[in-house]
């Protein structure tokens, strides 16, 4: 089959380039505007408790789909004086006549929209459209606020904070691909020795990235995707395309020196031999990726379908496009070279450095691979105490205007002021009713006495002096004195159907003690008498369900990676035990990189060299992204590396020589490709948005460990202590498993040409 594909890849070389080329010019269009369809958001589910009570608000009460809080700060006024309420009435003044803006609650009606010292207030600004579409409007709500004389003023909340994240996200996508693709380009030179040799896998990595950002596009239309698929697209695609075209590149080169330059045998026989192991390397990666696709979170899914057509395009550049440039290029593939190429030796026992490591690691296989093994262990030890959490805008960088907000909020008015309990209590009878009423009460009564708490904000009047029936009273009383305009209107809080209660912390959504009291929250038993159901929503509920919603769900995501990569594997190499060691060996790495996430980005190491401050947890998402997209990327060089040596196996039937043979063949593009994996995904380490630069760096130190660590020491020895027993298959099951052995050799016309 994969000889049969190069072999039409060479013979319809002219019109196969054509066509990646016409697809290219079509796309260029597109790619200019990516992001336009792609949201922001996507680290929630709607089937959690947090995001049904934010559901329930808006469905029982006079809630806004969206919310924008606008931050006021004077330096010489007092925001209970007169000019500092009317230069906030003319900073708003413009946004009340916008059409998506339904409500505002100025500083003036509420004394909590005050700080303490009461030179900083915000007002909270009801958006009618949902966040993705709100986000898209924060420019045109900027630019619509006037700028008063005397007041500093910032904007906040979730779609300001989004906007900012997509601005980012596409300052970060440009910086990093200006570092990527010339150190990329060095190291490409370094490999090869030649321009044109090092141009071919870089060329074709950008047309497969094209093909995947336009592809995105598409479907960014029919179904939701979040922004960073463009930064994961780029990251992976780049290393994952140029890591394929490096394989079946020096495999090409190998072949023109076997076939004395014959350009079309060279091509089949590489595509035979390298482009089957890519095949099935590009379905170990695929399967790793799509198993984010099994989860309820757009973000996930979005990086899952993302990968999916990284995957997609890399393979398919590889064993069409490639190819047939490769038979448009021929011999003149070592054209502009900047050293000489050393040929490759097929016989003696000056094998290079790599023949002589294995054989040094396999003299002593115990004293290499048990060091090694708790070297990784040893890294991976940090994990021990990770802390998960969700985003907010501190994975921002300080300088941009939500952040700001978000810091000075803090500072005025602590930290449970971005982030309040919401909650919900529904009914199916009257909430009006005494029972009903008294359960208002009593709940709003137990967070207001709560040492945990700051401050409540509800329907219910709590104040000394106030008891339970008296308050009951007063409540049923306060749709008609609103009706009268004697009191602002109550319907922010109650409805026939709902009544809602702000409970603000006096810490971080994060804090153990916010996570205690939620607890308490999701607990309280309503009184006899009531007929009401509680939901409880916030920042705090959102991290609790969230977390715990993935981690359900993720156990059954390693399953499906595991159980389909051993099998993949097993059909492969058909050996029993293989498939078995290279899945613990590629855990060992995983686990190192979780350690180093932990060390690095919540324990807050490097953090001048990364320039970034820490968060002191990890963003509940990238352990599980880091899983999916390493596991695959192990396998990747685990299936090249293992390909040569069952190769060698085949023919010679020697375990150590193959092992040895094997590695050298595959050891120096092995240790390249992860180079050039390496660079792209490091260059992400210089994204501002947190998350980004987390996912490149722990992507780096994974593929870093797993081509020097693992391929170089710890595959040779385990496969040395193993032996024989490397390939053992018990004979029933080698006659039932479909043969996938290689096609090693091109036709004899081929070679006669």
């Amino acid at each position: 089959m994969f000889a049969a594909l190069g072999d039409f890849a060479y013979r319809r070389r002219w019109l196969v380039v054509a066509i990646w080329l016409t697809g290219f010019v079509l796309a260029v269009p597109i790619l200019l505007r990516v992001e336009e369809p792609l949201k922001v958001g996507g680290f929630t589910s709607p089937g959690i408790e947090s995001s049904r009570a934010s559901a329930a608000v808006q469905r029982h009460l006079t809630s806004s789909q969206s919310t924008v809080v606008v931050l006021f700060h004077a330096d010489n006024l007092q925001a209970s004086d007169r000019l500092f309420d009317a230069e906030v009435r003319y900073t708003l003044q413009p946004i009340e006549e916008l059409a998506y803006v339904d409500s505002i609650i100025f500083p003036s009606d509420d004394e909590h929209l005050i700080s303490d010292d009461g030179r900083t207030a915000y007002a909270i600004v009801g958006i009618d459209l949902p966040t993705h579409e709100a986000q898209q409007r924060m420019g045109a709500f900027k630019e619509a606020l006037r700028d008063p004389p005397d007041l500093e003023v910032l904007v906040a909340g979730a779609p300001a904070f989004y906007a900012d994240i997509e601005t980012v996200s596409q300052s970060d996508l440009r910086r990093a691909e200006l570092i990527a693709l010339p150190v990329a380009l060095v190291a490409l030179l370094l490999v090869f020795g030649s321009v044109v040799a090092a141009g071919v896998p870089l060329i074709t990595g950008g047309l497969s990235v094209a093909g995947v950002l336009a592809s995105l596009f598409a479907l960014a239309h029919v179904t939701d995707l979040s922004i960073f698929v463009m930064n994961l697209a780029t990251m992976l695609g780049l290393g994952l395309a140029v890591d394929y075209s490096l394989f079946i590149t020096s495999r090409f080169r190998e072949e023109l020196d076997r076939t004395d330059g014959q350009v079309h045998a060279a091509v089949v026989r590489t595509q035979a031999t390298a482009g089957r192991a890519i095949f099935f390397s590009g379905f170990t990666v695929l399967i790793g990726l799509s198993g984010l696709v099994m989860f309820d979170f757009m973000f996930l899914r979005s990086v899952g379908i993302a990968g999916v057509l990284v995957v997609t395009f890399a393979v398919g550049a590889a064993l069409t496009l490639l190819p047939a440039v490769l038979g448009i290029v021929g011999t003149r593939i070592d054209r502009l070279s900047l050293f000489s190429r050393r040929r490759m030796e097929e016989t003696g026992e000056s094998r290079g450095f790599w023949y002589r490591l294995s054989h040094w690691v396999m003299k002593r296989p115990l004293l290499v691979a048990i060091p090694s093994a708790l070297l990784l262990i040893s890294f991976g030890l940090p994990f021990r105490h990770v802390v998960i959490s969700s985003p907010d805008a501190t994975i921002l960088p300080t300088g941009l205007p939500s952040r700001q907000a978000f810091d000075l909020m803090v500072e005025e008015f602590g930290a449970g002021e971005i982030s309040p309990f919401v909650v919900v209590l529904t009914s199916d009878s009257d909430m009006y009713s005494d029972g009903n009423l008294g359960a208002i009460f009593d709940l709003t009564a137990m967070l207001d006495q709560d040492p945990r708490v700051d401050h409540v904000q509800s329907i219910a009047p709590i104040a000394e002096g106030i008891g339970r029936e008296q308050a009951i009273e007063l409540m049923k009383l306060q749709p008609r004195l609103a009706e009268l305009g004697l009191i602002d209107q109550s319907d922010r809080f109650i409805s026939e159907t709902a009544a809602l209660i702000l409970a603000f912390g006096n810490d971080y959504a994060i804090a153990d003690e916010n996570k205690s009291l939620l607890s308490d929250i999701r607990g309280w038993q309503p009184p006899e008498g009531a007929d009401v159901e509680l939901l409880a929503g916030g920042a705090t509920a959102e991290i609790v369900d969230v977390v715990d919603k993935m981690y359900g769900q993720f156990p059954y995501a390693v399953l499906f990676v595991l159980l389909v990569t051993y099998l993949v594997l097993l059909l492969l190499f058909r050996s029993l035990l293989l498939p078995l060691k290279a899945i613990i060996l590629n855990t060992l790495s995983i686990l190192a990189s979780y350690g180093a996430l932990v060390f690095i980005f919540q324990d807050g190491h490097l953090t001048r060299l990364l320039r970034f401050d820490p968060q002191g947890y990890v963003e509940a998402s990238l352990p599980i992204i880091m899983f999916c997209v390493l596991f695959g990327l192990s396998m990747d060089y685990e299936v090249f590396l293992l390909s040569r040596i069952r190769e060698e196996w085949e023919q010679h039937g020697d375990n150590t020589a193959a092992i040895a043979i094997g590695l050298q063949r595959s050891g120096r593009i092995i240790t390249s490709a992860a180079l050039i994996v390496v660079v792209v995904t490091l260059s992400f380490a210089s994204a501002e948005v947190i998350l980004i630069k987390a996912l490149g760096v722990g992507i780096a130190i994974a593929v870093f460990l797993d081509a020097t660590v693992i391929r170089a020491l710890l595959v040779p020895a385990m496969m040395r202590l193993m032996g024989d027993w490397n390939w053992w298959m018990p004979g029933w099951l080698d006659r039932i498993i479909p043969e996938t052995g290689h096609e090693g050799t091109a036709p004899d016309a081929i070679v006669q040409e």
